[in-house]
């Protein structure tokens, strides 16, 4: 496995046990549609949420967050839809798409920043 491949499923690691101690129930993990990936889909209070999970070696999640673009925000919503029509669950019951941003610290202790509804723009 390539380091990035190792650093982007330590990423998913960490933000799936950090999604489940704040409550969240994991549905599935790296869902894959012909648009792309679904790194976590989780729920809470009801809500499906999407997650992308960006990781960087460093301290800081920054780079991470940012190197969500507008690209990556259409690709995204596509196998939202996808995932939704496929699981034949409405388009209209509550769902969002969130970014958890993970920093892999050189200290051992991770950053992570969660970017609740952050596709809304």
């Amino acid at each position: 496995m390539a380091n990035t491949n190792r650093t982007g499923a330590a990423g998913e690691r960490i933000a799936r046990d950090y999604l489940r101690a704040k409550g969240y129930a994991i549905v599935e993990s790296n869902w894959s549609t012909t648009f792309g990936e679904l790194d976590i889909i989780a729920k809470r209070d009801g809500i499906l949420v999407f997650v992308e999970v960006k990781t960087r070696r460093g301290s800081s999640t920054e780079s991470a967050l940012e190197s969500v673009t507008a690209v990556k925000h259409a690709r995204t919503l596509k196998s939202v839809y996808q995932y939704l029509h496929d699981h034949d669950i409405d388009t209209e019951s509550e769902w969002r798409m969130d970014v958890i941003g993970v920093a892999l610290a050189a200290n051992g202790r991770p950053r992570i920043d969660h970017v609740e509804d952050a596709f809304d723009w």
